[in-house]
C-alpha cells in the first residue's frame, strides 16, 4: 500500500491531557511516516496545547479531510469551534467539555462510517464530563457502538504484538464467575477469531486463560474449567477453530509474547490489564473490534491532576495512531 491511512484523532475532553498528547504525537517523525492524521477539535484550545508543549507544528484549518497538507509539522484540523474559553479549566469537570469531546467523537465516527478515513484513534475522555454535558453514555465504547449500530463490541488490547480479549470486564469478581459460561466461551471466541481475521490476521492460535490456579487442576482448585472451559474448548476444536486451553495464567501472557499464541482469551479485567500493561504500561492499546470501523484508543485517563503542564507523555498516543494505520490496509468491515 503506497498510500499512508489516513487517520481521524478527535481531540477528547479538552480540559485534559488530551490536547497535549496529540499535538506531541502530531510533531513525532514516527507519526508523520506511518500516517496522514486529521484531528477534529477546537483550534483555540489546539493553540494552548501547542504553547503549553512548546512543539514546532502548524496548525491547518480544514474543512474536510481531503483538503488535508500533510507535510512534516503540519497539524491539520477541523474545527468544530465548540469551546468558550471563558467557561475552560483545566482539569476540571465541565459539561460544556463533556459535550464537545463527544462531538469531536461523533464527526470522527460520520468521517470513517463514510469512508474518507481509514481508522479513528480516540484520546482520553470523562465521564462525569459527559454526564455533566448531558450525554448519555459512560465512555467510547458505547458512543462507537450506538454511532455505528453495533450491539456489542469487542475489545482488544494489544502491546508488543501481544493480543488480549476479555470475556468479561467491568464486573465484580464474584459476578464474573457466573459469567463462565461454556456457551459464551465459544461466542467470545468466534467473534474473537472472526475480529483478528477482519485485522489481517489469519494464522495462529488462540489460547484461553484459565481462571482457577493451575487451570483448577482437575476440580482440586475449582470446577469452572472442568464444567464450562474444556467442554468449550473441546467443541470450538471440533468445529474447526484455532483455539487451545485453559492454559494457566501465570505462563499463558508469556508464551503470547514471545509468539506461541496469535491471542488470549482472558477471563476477567484485571487479568488481561495485569499481563499487558506489566509487560509495557504506555504501550498498552485497546482496539474496538466488532464494527465497521477500525478505532484504536490510548489506555489511559484524562490525567486531570497533570492536563495543562505539559508533563504527560505522548507515546500511548503516537502507538495509538501506529497501530491504526498497521491494520487500517487489512482492515474489512
Amino acid at each position: 500500500m503506497n498510500k499512508k491511512p489516513r487517520i481521524a484523532i478527535p481531540l477528547g475532553d479538552p480540559a485534559g491531557v488530551g490536547p497535549e498528547i496529540v499535538v506531541k504525537s502530531i510533531a513525532s517523525q514516527e507519526v508523520f511516516d506511518a500516517a496522514e492524521c486529521v484531528v477534529i477539535g477546537d483550534k483555540k484550545i489546539i493553540d494552548k496545547a501547542i504553547e503549553i508543549t512548546g512543539v514546532d507544528i502548524t496548525v491547518h484549518v480544514i474543512a474536510e479531510p481531503e483538503d488535508g497538507d500533510f507535510r512534516p509539522s503540519v497539524l491539520n484540523l477541523i474545527d468544530l469551534d465548540n469551546v468558550d474559553m471563558a467557561q475552560f479549566a483545566y482539569g476540571k469537570v465541565n459539561g460544556m467539555c463533556g459535550q464537545a469531546a463527544f462531538a469531536y467523537i461523533e464527526k470522527s465516527i460520520a468521517l470513517a462510517n463514510a469512508g474518507r478515513v481509514d481508522a479513528v484513534a480516540t484520546t482520553p475522555i470523562n465521564k462525569e464530563s459527559l454526564r455533566a454535558g448531558n450525554i448519555n453514555f459512560i465512555g467510547h465504547t458505547e458512543i462507537f457502538g450506538a454511532l455505528t449500530n453495533t450491539e456489542d463490541p469487542l475489545t482488544m488490547f494489544e502491546t508488543n504484538g501481544m493480543r488480549v480479549f476479555f470475556l468479561t470486564r467491568h464486573v465484580s469478581l464474584r459476578d464474573m464467575l457466573d459469567m463462565i459460561k461454556k456457551d459464551r466461551i465459544k461466542d467470545y471466541v468466534k467473534r474473537c477469531l472472526e475480529a483478528l481475521r477482519k485485522l489481517g490476521v489469519q494464522d495462529g492460535t488462540m489460547a484461553i486463560a484459565g481462571l482457577n490456579p493451575h487451570s483448577g487442576e482437575h476440580g482440586l482448585f475449582g470446577w469452572e474449567e472442568v464444567n464450562e472451559i474444556i467442554p468449550a474448548v473441546e467443541e470450538l476444536q471440533a468445529e474447526g477453530y484455532p483455539v487451545v486451553g485453559p492454559i494457566g495464567a501465570d505462563s499463558v501472557f508469556h508464551q503470547a509474547a514471545i509468539g506461541k499464541y496469535n491471542s488470549v482469551l482472558s477471563l476477567y479485567h484485571d487479568q488481561g490489564h495485569i499481563a499487558t500493561k506489566t509487560l509495557d504500561f504506555e504501550k498498552t492499546i485497546a482496539i474496538t473490534n466488532g464494527m465497521p470501523i477500525l478505532r484504536t484508543s490510548v489506555d489511559h485517563g484524562t490525567a486531570f491532576d497533570i492536563a495543562g503542564t505539559g508533563k504527560v507523555s505522548a507515546v500511548s498516543m503516537i502507538e495509538a495512531i501506529l497501530l491504526a494505520a498497521k491494520y487500517a490496509p487489512y482492515f474489512t468491515k
